[in-house]
């Protein structure tokens, strides 16, 4: 199962590039993951388009992106339970600084052509740790701004992959596509980790430690199902 990571900053059309690699990958079975914090509903829109087992976690006082990382490990046991040869995880994207990508795991990271010339630097962790990055909405802005979008880009990560498309329509998904495809499996998920160190917080993950799932953190938790947010430590 090839483990696919959705990154970006709210309305960059995360959930666009989803459902084109749904689209474009007709052949494999699929299961999907939003993660936010109080209102979702992306997966009841990719469930009910192409009818893939899709769920959402809420992860309420805690942030989106630790709540992510707590649950990843279940989420992985309950697509390959699905058995999905392609497992979605999309992220809420609400902090610029967290980046969810884990070992094992093929990292996008979102950027809109319309989000501002600066908006590279101010997700400089998010483009740095990705795997390739997808700029969206690129029939709304010029060819000299989406050269100097693009240097703005690079000038982060100067190697990384740049795809530029209308997600909607799926212009130039097909690079996209391509990579996914190239991309390695899981190959054992009991070793998966984060790619980087995410911001102080309030559980063992902000403090550097990168095992995902709750079971191998301290202070506030959150886990696959339930609602509730425990504490666990001395």
């Amino acid at each position: 199962m090839k483990l696919i990571i959705i990154a970006g900053p709210p309305s960059a059309g995360k959930t666009a590039v989803a459902k084109q690699i749904l689209r474009t990958h007709p052949n494999l079975r699929a299961a999907y993951l939003k993660i936010d914090v109080v209102c979702a509903t992306e997966d009841e829109e990719i469930r009910s388009e192409f009818g893939i087992p899709s769920r959402k976690v809420y992860s309420g006082d805690l942030c989106p992106d630790h709540a992510g990382i707590m649950i990843l490990d279940e989420a992985i046991e309950w697509a390959m339970a699905e058995c999905a040869d392609l497992f979605i995880v999309e992220s809420a994207g609400l902090c610029l600084r967290c980046t969810p990508y884990t070992t094992q795991s093929f990292g996008i990271v979102v950027l809109s052509a319309i989000s501002g010339i600066h908006s590279p630097a101010k997700m400089a962790p998010m483009i740095a740790l990705a795997d390739i990055a997808v700029v969206t909405r690129i029939d709304l802005v010029s060819q000299a701004e989406k050269e100097v979008f693009r240097e703005k880009i690079r000038r982060i990560r100067e190697e990384i992959d740049i795809v530029e498309t209308n997600a909607v329509q799926g212009t130039g998904i097909r690079y996209l596509t391509r990579a996914i495809r190239m991309a390695c499996d899981i190959h054992d998920p009991s070793v998966i980790t984060l790619r980087g160190i995410p911001p102080l917080g309030v559980c063992t993950v902000c403090i550097g430690k990168t095992n995902i799932g709750w079971k191998n953190h301290n202070g506030v938790l959150r886990r696959l199902d339930g609602d509730a947010l425990t504490f666990r430590g001395d």
